[in-house]
């Protein structure tokens, strides 16, 4: 199930201040050719926001460069599909500046938390059937925008999980989907299996993890958030969100959810130099895994320890 060899290329862009150019630089590394006349679908992290912290989510200026550069691929349109967690997704979208991004560039917006409902099976996880808008089936290529964040309890939240956990439908399992106020589900009973169950059924085409800002100590909210200009991307998700969590911290065995993607042959991940050879098949593209260690590290803590 893994892509092909070529698909396996992360590429790593550091344009502090500018997401324009970091955006295009990463992706310029990317064979991006089948998005030509499909239906591109560009999902943002819009977990939630408030007009004095919008630091756990997608920036408005990340998401214009999205748009603007697959605008360039010259796809048949474009959709900037959103699922916030905790609020109604036009309340965050609008305290987030998404809506007047949205309008500038002439793109659609769609809500994929509102109904018709419809039930999708999974093949993995605790949770083997999943309540979603039929709207997120007919995307032909899925642009994961993602953040460079730590997670409670997935350990990071990384483009796998801006896709997991945001289609299902929160007008169904309530505001947030974990508390289970309207339906009850599974999906806590083992959160890392549940990305690994929604990842099989739900491919991403396209993940972008951006570090604009990045968040550490906590999260997916109320965390340390660090200016890095980071931008990792590649065709395939694993190995994109490997090589985050290791900027982060963390090898694949400390990740389960990557652990259990490469084991169902969703990808391949980065591991570190000292154990199974570094980048085993990753093809690593603009600025090397260690320089951006470095980079990340000094941002986060001060120092390249």
């Amino acid at each position: 199930m893994v892509h092909p060899d070529e698909d396996l290329t992360v590429a790593i862009a550091d344009r502090p201040g500018d997401p324009d150019e970091g955006i295009a630089e990463a992706l310029g590394h990317l064979n991006l050719d089948d998005f030509r006349d499909k239906v591109v679908c560009i999902k943002p992290n819009d977990t939630t926001a408030d007009a004095d912290d919008k630091t756990a989510c997608t920036q408005a200026d990340t998401l214009r460069a999205a748009i603007r550069y697959v605008k360039t691929l010259r796809p048949k349109s474009i959709v900037v599909s959103g699922g916030s967690g905790a609020k109604q997704t036009p309340e965050v979208f609008k305290i987030l500046g998404y809506d007047e991004v949205i309008a500038a560039e002439g793109v659609e917006f769609f809500d994929h938390n509102q109904p018709p409902f419809v039930a999708v099976d999974l093949a993995y996880g605790p949770q083997r059937k999943i309540v979603v808008n039929p709207r997120v089936l007919e995307y032909e290529r899925v642009v994961s925008l993602a953040q460079l964040k730590v997670h409670r309890t997935a350990t990071v939240t990384l483009a796998i999980k801006n896709i997991a956990m945001s289609y299902p439908c929160a007008e169904f399992y309530g505001y947030p989907r974990v508390k289970q106020e309207r339906h009850p589900h599974n999906i806590l009973k083992d959160k890392q299996a549940f990305l690994v169950g929604m990842a099989l059924r739900f491919p991403i085409h396209l993940a972008i993890v951006s570090g604009h800002p990045a968040m550490i100590g906590t999260g997916p909210i109320g965390g340390k958030a660090v200016e890095t200009g980071l931008v990792i991307a590649g065709r395939n998700a694993v190995a994109v969100d490997s090589v985050g969590a290791f900027l982060l911290g963390f090898e694949t065995n400390g990740v389960q959810h990557l652990r259990q993607a490469v084991e169902v042959g969703l990808g391949e991940t980065y591991m570190s130099p000292d154990r199974d050879g570094g980048e085993g098949r990753l093809r690593i593209k603009g600025l090397p895994v260690k320089e951006a260690v470095k980079l990340f590290r000094t941002a986060a803590y001060g120092e390249a320890f």
